[in-house]
């Protein structure tokens, strides 16, 4: 039969009822910063400054005015119907929106402390101001970030999409759009899944998803992957690290965007290469070495401050080499990962107008192809 569609909203001045607000200035949040970023592929610009994506198995609006985040959830498909438009439950709403941009997180003190800490990232951070860490669904984080390997943000993004198409509930029509949720373990755990990953377009990240889906039903369980959010980081790390197509790098995303592990700095060989021109010098030059990103820097106590393990000086050439981790975390303190979250963001964009002001046509394949987790 025909489905009947709902209208995509674009902000509360057409039907106030329908939207809800929470109080939020820029410095804390800026939706078109964070959320276009590569933290998350769900997201998407609906009309200018209205971003429509799929949260906790709801559909939402979002858009910012002024010092205000206002937003409007839609109501869920019933036989092919869309049921009655209704005004969200504020307080449960409200609640999952503070969880999702952590926003008992006060990030205006936050870049204070980076910026003193690291004169690089006071002159970025002006200019990319409310980029925050995300609290993301653990299973769909983990299995999205599986996505990035050697990818960039738009086809990610598209990758997703058909994901959910395939193999998740639909909540809705928007417009023209059908809107999926993202699939649970047990759909994605299918003997036939990896074959019809790859007819979708997946390659041999196929195996590395069914593979960890199968992992985690039959392992851990989507609950004690959650439960990771309450052991140690070089715990829930290992634990990550041991699924199929999990890597330190996509464990570190997961650590960081979905397991509370705001420490978890992840690196990639474009972080790396970006910490040795920048930071290399402060380190005597050699002792960021290649490898050294895979390792956490267990053991290394004294070394993680970037001292010689008094606290009185920078590392010379001849020291243990530090792990790139260990040495952002050692500059930027407890939240490491969402400091670099702001650089990694500031980077993309001057990527983005680089390429964009060279050659529209080549901007597809240029710089905004770096995933938050390439």
């Amino acid at each position: 039969g025909v489905v009947a569609l709902m209208k995509l909203r674009d902000g509360p001045s057409a039907c106030p009822s329908l939207w809800r607000c929470l109080p939020c200035p820029p410095a804390e949040l800026r939706l078109d910063l964070v959320l276009s970023s590569g933290q998350t592929f769900r997201w998407w610009e609906s009309s200018p400054g209205a971003w429509t994506g799929v949260l906790g198995e709801r559909v939402w609006t979002l858009r910012q005015e002024r010092d205000r985040l206002w937003y409007t959830v839609y109501g869920e498909e019933q036989d092919g119907r869309p049921t009655e438009a209704s005004k969200p439950d504020g307080a449960e709403t409200d609640q999952i929106l503070r969880d999702y941009f952590q926003l008992d997180v006060g990030l205006p003190a936050l870049y204070r402390a980076w910026g003193a800490a690291d004169p690089l990232f006071h002159k970025v951070a002006n200019d990319f101001p409310g980029v925050r860490v995300l609290r993301q669904d653990p299973v769909e984080c983990l299995l999205s970030f599986i996505c990035t390997s050697n990818n960039h943000i738009s086809r990610i993004t598209a990758m997703i999409e058909r994901l959910c198409q395939a193999f998740g509930r639909r909540l809705c029509c928007l417009d023209t759009r059908p809107i999926h949720a993202f699939p649970s373990l047990s759909a994605l755990a299918g003997a036939d899944t990896e074959a019809r990953l790859r007819a979708l377009g997946f390659g041999y990240r196929a195996k590395f998803i069914s593979g960890t889906a199968r992992a985690v039903v039959e392992g851990l369980g989507a609950e004690g992957l959650r439960r990771l959010r309450a052991v140690p980081y070089a715990e829930a790390r290992r634990e990550l690290c041991a699924l199929p197509g999990v890597g330190t790098k996509v464990a570190d995303c997961v650590c960081l965007m979905a397991l509370d592990k705001a420490e978890a700095v992840p690196v990639d060989t474009h972080v790396w290469r970006i910490a040795r021109q920048r930071y290399g010098a402060a380190l005597g030059g050699r002792s960021l070495t290649p490898r050294a990103h895979q390792e956490i820097g267990e053991g290394r106590a004294g070394h993680c401050c970037g001292t010689d393990g008094n606290g009185d000086g920078p590392l010379s050439a001849s020291a243990h080499p530090l792990s790139t981790g260990d040495f952002f975390r050692g500059l930027w303190g407890p939240r490491a990962g969402w400091a670099q979250a702001v650089l990694f963001c500031a980077d993309l964009r001057k990527g983005q107008e680089l390429a964009g002001s060279r050659d529209q046509a080549r901007r597809s394949q240029g710089r905004d192809s770096h995933g938050r987790c390439p």
